[in-house]
């Protein structure tokens, strides 16, 4: 499988000249250059790249300024919890899709490809599974039946899927999850095999955070794809969440480490950015922001193989940031009154100057 942006470019430019310019584009970037009064989509699709946002089905249903800024500046949409195991099988061998179809049903609309998310994690389990006292081999049952079931209720509406989220500690150890306790470390490759058998045109990702720099967790990530490519398991990508805060430093070597793994023929791609800081916020902690939204989409470009690049919210609003770290927030690309911030522009300025170059550094 080719997996060079050529993956995406017919399907990046499918509808997006039926779609009005997004009401919210700036007319400058943050530097003061001029750049087109188009929306991130029109801009990446240039560079065969998808720009996309992860999806608050509640605004969507009821915030009609939410619902028109998801149709019109992005190109790929992920749901932020209804393709959780929580939400599809809140009791045992009772699937419930409804909320995941009317997403796709929006993409399908908007000219949208969708990202699956997630597969196999150990947050957001139902409790029938959590409290149940099942086998080793009992479980390993319902994990397939969960994948096959899931991934053929999508196939062909899901382009990518987070198949397998969150594995590794911080030190690079296995993290210790009830996958891990009862199926060992086969369960990752398994989990591949099994979404690959119910959609073999899927692309499949390990998904995780604080890999988007060399470290302890991001090598372990290496060594483990690198051996699983080895194999033979159809894993075909590898997604950097891309959560940071301006508080603990902008990371380095990002550009590099997105490299090495292009460099094993796996597809990258940024998966859930925002940039967080302390509140309130201030001009200044709103450029380091946009510097940061700037390496991360800068390193995607730089990666031959980089094919979206997505945003975990684009809209102060709804961010999960303010209830997950109290007394911290702001981390989008627009504030709570649908203005776009520096972020915004620091992406539509980046975007800008690479369709002006033809792809081309």
């Amino acid at each position: 499988m080719n997996l060079s942006r050529s993956l995406a470019a017919a399907a990046s430019a499918c509808c997006l000249a039926l779609l009005p310019l997004a009401a919210a584009s700036p007319a400058s970037a943050s530097g003061g250059a001029a750049v087109p009064d188009r929306p991130l989509r029109q801009l990446a699709a240039d560079d065969h790249l998808r720009v996309g946002t992860a999806v608050d089905m509640s605004a969507l249903a009821d915030d009609a300024a939410y619902r028109r800024l998801a149709g019109s500046e992005f190109s790929t949409v992920t749901p932020e919890n209804v393709m959780k195991w929580e939400a599809i099988e809140p009791r045992q061998g009772e699937y419930d899709y409804a909320a995941a179809d009317r997403l796709v049903d929006f993409a399908r609309e908007h000219g949208q490809k969708v990202r699956g998310h997630v597969l196999v994690w150990h947050n957001q389990l139902p409790s029938w599974l959590t409290s149940g006292e099942f086998g080793a081999d009992r479980l390993r049952e319902i994990l397939h039946r969960h994948i096959t079931d899931t991934v053929r209720h999508f196939r062909g509406k899901v382009w990518q899927w987070d198949v397998v989220n969150e594995a590794f500690n911080e030190d690079g150890t296995l993290r210790d999850t009830l996958w891990l306790r009862e199926l060992g470390p086969g369960y990752i490759a398994d989990a591949f095999r099994w979404a690959h058998q119910a959609d073999p045109h899927a692309l499949l990702f390990y998904n995780d955070y604080n890999t988007e720099w060399t470290g302890p967790k991001s090598d372990a990530v290496y060594d483990l794809l690198s051996r699983l490519r080895a194999e033979g398991v159809p894993v075909d990508g590898v997604g950097f969440q891309g959560h940071l805060g301006i508080q603990y430093g902008l990371p380095t070597g990002v550009a590099a480490n997105f490299a090495r793994f292009d460099k094993l023929g796996l597809a990258t791609a940024v998966t859930e950015a925002d940039v967080r800081m302390p509140l309130p916020a201030d001009p200044d902690k709103l450029a380091t922001q946009a510097e940061g939204y700037r390496l991360l989409l800068d390193a995607c470009l730089r990666a031959r193989h980089c094919v979206s690049f997505t945003v975990w919210g684009f809209t102060d609003t709804y961010s999960w940031v303010p209830g997950t770290f109290p007394g911290e927030g702001a981390a989008n690309l627009y504030d709570e009154e649908y203005r776009p911030k520096p972020a915004y522009r620091a992406l539509q300025s980046r975007l800008a100057g690479r369709a002006r170059a033809g792809g081309a550094e």
